[in-house]
């Protein structure tokens, strides 16, 4: 995207430039945390001490919000147990500036979201019915497709559009029904039946950046952009990140592969897979003290819907990711091409997309062609220090401290429970157990 913005219907209302480029502070959300933070009321989710512990989380919870619009009746969930259950689970982050505190209450970023904001990052976490394997799909912001009508804040109906920005559907539903609207449109794109889902904006993601306590994550080109809040001048090598500045980390565009959009969903992907293998290595699940302030944060900063608000829920879900495993836990990009009349838009890239969808409706596992890290993503190879390595070759791929081994490529491996789906080279993504490090195109 650009750093102008858009009508409701996603067409532009300034300068034409790439359509990648984002506007200069658009957000990210990570996804893993929200697992994490699901896993938090499942541990405590027993015994008397354990129980008050639940109940002092709940009373911060937001209000939640249903999948449904008025009028209509929420689909069942199918049944979800320890051991099976298919999770769709939506994760949306707002770019509204509305309470984002200094930096973010000037005129210009006033006059790009307000409200209910726009959803700039949408990613559906995808769990088989058995729990044998996961993926979860990156969806770009400028993804022209269509909309299905959403009821708004006000009761009125935003009608169907054939072909409009990703990006508005939250707008178009508001306050109460916006993450209904998000969860409609990606329904129809995948076909699958989406039933939980979460919202979350800039200072959610920072507290909850705050409450994992820091994530190690390899650079193998120093990184450095002015244009995100705080600005990122950052080393090449590991840098343990946190705060603000894991939120900034996420939201680059400038710093990061080729300054594009998608490439911002490959560094995302960078940071998902150090943060899901940072949380198992370190027994994050398993541990008490460290999940219950994890859900404490969650429960103050993100909206769920009526179908999370239930511990037993998310507890279930949590067993579900631990169950997969990092060898069986994917980050794809939705495959998309340029649209050939918009260069700020992409299009579904259609027999891709189809591969994937199928593969997603049958809980089949997936396995990523090789050199399928996307734009702004290497596998590591060496380890130098962050001060040594500022002035490394761009080609250069600095490994962080010691993880599980990484595959040889960016794929991963098929799970041992049924055949493994691999897409094709044109979909990028990467694998949990594949140790990578951000870049910056020279």
């Amino acid at each position: 995207m650009t750093d102008t913005d858009t009508d409701e219907t996603g067409a532009r209302t300034g300068d034409a430039v790439r359509h990648g480029r984002l506007r200069r502070r658009s957000s990210l959300r990570f996804l893993l945390q929200t697992a994490a933070v699901a896993a938090a009321v499942g541990i405590v989710g027993s015994g008397s001490v354990a129980a008050i512990g639940t109940w002092q989380v709940l009373q911060h919870a937001r209000p939640s919000v249903s999948l449904a619009m008025p009028g209509t009746s929420a689909t069942q969930a199918p049944t979800l147990t320890a051991q099976s259950g298919e999770v769709n689970m939506l994760l949306v982050a707002t770019d509204t500036r509305d309470g984002q505190g200094a930096g973010f209450d000037d005129a210009a970023n006033r006059e790009a979201s307000t409200g209910v904001g726009n959803n700039d990052t949408t990613i559906l976490v995808h769990i088989s019915a058995d729990h044998s394997n996961m993926a979860v799909v990156s969806f770009p912001r400028d993804l022209v497709l269509p909309i299905p009508a959403c009821t708004d804040d006000a009761g009125t109906t935003t009608p169907a559009s054939s072909a409009a920005m990703l990006n508005t559907a939250l707008a178009r539903g508001g306050e109460r029904h916006g993450l209904a609207c998000v969860a409609s449109t990606i329904g129809a794109l995948t076909g699958l039946q989406i039933d939980y889902a979460g919202m979350i904006d800039f200072k959610g993601v920072v507290a909850m950046a705050d409450a994992v306590g820091g994530v190690s994550v390899c650079l193998a080109t120093p990184i450095h952009d002015p244009d995100v809040k705080p600005p990122l001048d950052l080393g090449a090598g590991t840098q343990e990140l946190r705060g603000e500045q894991a939120a900034a980390f996420l939201r680059s565009r400038h710093g990061v592969g080729d300054r594009s959009d998608l490439g911002r969903i490959s560094n995302q992907q960078t940071f998902m897979a150090a943060l899901a293998r940072q949380t198992v290595s370190a027994g994050t699940l398993t541990n008490p003290a460290t999940v219950l302030r994890l859900a404490d944060t969650a429960f103050r900063n993100m909206t769920l819907s009526d179908s999370l608000s239930d511990p037993g829920t998310l507890a279930r879900i949590a067993l579900a990711v631990n169950t997969v495993g990092l060898s069986n836990m994917v980050f794809v990009q939705y495959p998309v091409v340029d649209d050939p009349v918009d260069e700020n838009r992409v299009l579904v890239s259609e027999e891709p997309a189809a591969a994937l969808t199928a593969a997603l409706q049958a809980n089949e596992p997936i396995t990523l062609a090789d050199d399928s890290l996307g734009r702004s993503a290497v596998v590591s190879t060496a380890a130098p220090t962050p001060s040594a390595a500022s002035a490394a070759p761009a080609a250069s791929a600095p490994a962080p401290a010691p993880a599980p081994a990484p595959s040889a490529t960016g794929g991963t491996p098929p799970s041992s429970s049924s055949t493994a789906a691999r897409l094709p080279g044109s979909v990028s993504g990467q694998s949990a157990d594949t140790v990578t490090c951000a870049k910056k195109d020279r």
